[in-house]
């Protein structure tokens, strides 16, 4: 290996070094037919990585253009690497490889216009988002977009420099349509639940504050297919990318990390054509609901149930937090006894082999996921991946103990600081509103219930409330460890006591 490491640039593709695989493909040769807004970690190690595999299979009709909209880094660092980047996948063995897909970047507030005309140029095809599930502006309760926003009130005001990404895809319809082009399909990648009709409603709404016209037209010839997305990807440290420069003499400025496991599932509903993405092993059906019910309750909501407990144990990545038996045992029976019952059927996938692959996904020490990132945005992220098996369990009458234990677990992290005191960051949504409330509960929860944009009917629950509150109750006595110990045992004898005048669990320590 060379001791001045390889500049990560086209002209140095024949020279990388052994164990890194070049794209293989003629990069002039892609056509840009897919716009992608919001390029972060997770799209480049999902993605870009699928189309990167469909060009290497010859098929270079499905080139990528790359739209960031906050940070400007990210376009500084793709240009002067000439919009490659490593994807290093940690598992039993470290591969890496060098994506190619992205043919152009645009970062939006330096050239609005560019963005526009890329949008609206006959050969997109398709744009893709990864905007977070709160960059799509929809009630989870009432399920209409709210419009209350300065940079959405701007981009009404002057449709031609939009700040937004709903103003960018509207004016681009626009603009397709004025030119008697067919509209692009809108393809949501964000965790969310039926994230094609949230962003069918946040772009047709969006539209119709415009011109009625302009949103009916959307509305019919558009397509906003759902999807479920699946790959653990890490938030890459600086340790990570010296690491990465020093193992394999390539020099990446932002490299991604990830895991082997990928699945993306996709709704067949495209209105111009779609890439071929079967060719490289994505699977295209006409419902997702199931698999996305699968992954957000079992994984996502595996993630919040073990950040927030983990945390207030003192761990600081996932597969520590497994590593512990008496964790490990938790989240065994959280998935096997209390949210897999309760999934509907999903066509092909044997849930208790899903099951398996989450544990060992989370347990693997090369990924070293931190808990403080699988812990922002609770309050979104709570009410999509956790409320929904907490509320089939209460309307099919079955135990759900260890669920509620996460809820208590979240609203004890809550507070801001962990158990020796220390402070614990609370990031996301509402972040302030909710230490506040958790402070002034303590081991109260109805403070925090009361919160209706959270936790919406559930909140008014009175049995809910009741289980929530003994778990918050156990936890202020105990520490984690030892409650969920105590938890498992209840929840296998499913003779857990939620009358709150009842002696408190743990008392008497």
């Amino acid at each position: 290996m060379n001791a001045t490491p390889l500049p990560l640039r086209e002209e140095n593709l024949d020279r990388l070094p052994d164990g890194v695989a070049a794209p293989g493909y003629d990069r002039s040769a892609l056509r840009p037919a897919v716009v992608h807004i919001g390029v972060g970690g997770f799209h480049r190690a999902h993605q870009a990585v699928y189309l990167d595999d469909l060009a290497r299979t010859g098929e270079t009709g499905w080139g990528l253009v790359g739209v960031g909209l906050r940070s400007p880094e990210m376009g500084r660092v793709m240009s002067e690497q000439d919009r490659l980047y490593l994807l290093v996948e940690r598992g039993d063995v470290e591969r890496v490889r060098v994506i190619g897909s992205v043919s152009r970047y645009l970062f939006a507030p330096d050239d609005p216009e560019e963005v526009l005309r890329t949008l609206a140029d006959e050969t997109t095809r398709l744009v893709t988002l990864t905007i977070t599930g709160t960059g799509y502006r929809i009630d989870p309760h009432s399920g209409e977009f709210d419009a209350d926003d300065d940079d959405l009130r701007a981009d009404l005001e002057n449709p031609g420099g939009p700040r937004t990404v709903f103003g960018f895809l509207v004016e681009a319809l626009d603009r397709r349509r004025r030119a008697g082009r067919a509209p692009f399909t809108v393809l949501s990648c964000d965790n969310m639940p039926d994230n094609g009709t949230a962003a069918r409603t946040a772009v047709v709404s969006f539209a119709r504050r415009r011109d009625e016209e302009l949103a009916r037209w959307i509305e019919t010839e558009g397509a906003f297919p759902s999807s479920m997305v699946d790959r653990i990807t890490p938030t890459t440290t600086p340790e990570d990318r010296a690491g990465i420069v020093a193992r394999t003499g390539v020099d990446d400025r932002w490299p991604v990390v990830t895991e082997p496991f990928t699945q993306w599932i996709v709704e067949d509903s495209f209105c111009d054509g779609r890439p071929p993405l079967e060719r490289v092993g994505v699977q295209f059906v006409d419902d997702v609901a199931p698999y996305e019910a699968m992954k957000t309750r079992m994984l996502n909501a595996g993630h919040c149930a073990l950040a927030y407990l983990g945390i207030l144990a003192g761990f600081s990545t996932i597969d520590e937090v497994l590593a512990d038996d008496t964790f490990r045992a938790y989240f065994e029976h959280l998935l096997a006894d209390e949210i897999a019952p309760l999934l509907p059927p999903v066509p092909g996938v044997d849930l208790a082999e899903y099951r398996r692959t989450l544990v060992q996904r989370f347990s693997n020490p090369e990924m070293g996921d931190q808990l403080a990132r699988l812990g922002r945005r609770g309050s979104t992220k709570m009410p999509n991946y956790v409320f929904p098996s907490v509320s089939a369990a209460v309307a099919a009458g079955r135990p759900h103990q260890l669920l509620l234990l996460a809820v208590a677990g979240w609203m004890r992290f809550l507070r801001g600081y962990d158990y020796a005191g220390n402070e614990v960051p609370v990031i996301g949504p509402m972040a302030d509103r909710l230490v506040e409330l958790a402070r002034e509960g303590r081991q109260e929860p109805e403070p925090l219930v009361s919160e209706r944009s959270v936790f919406g009917a559930l909140g008014e629950d009175a049995a809910f409330v009741a289980g929530v509150e003994v778990a918050l109750r156990a936890l202020e006595e105990q520490g984690p460890r030892e409650v969920i110990a105590l938890y498992l045992g209840l929840n296998v004898e499913r003779k857990l006591d939620v009358d709150v005048d009842a002696p408190r669990v743990g008392a008497g320590r």
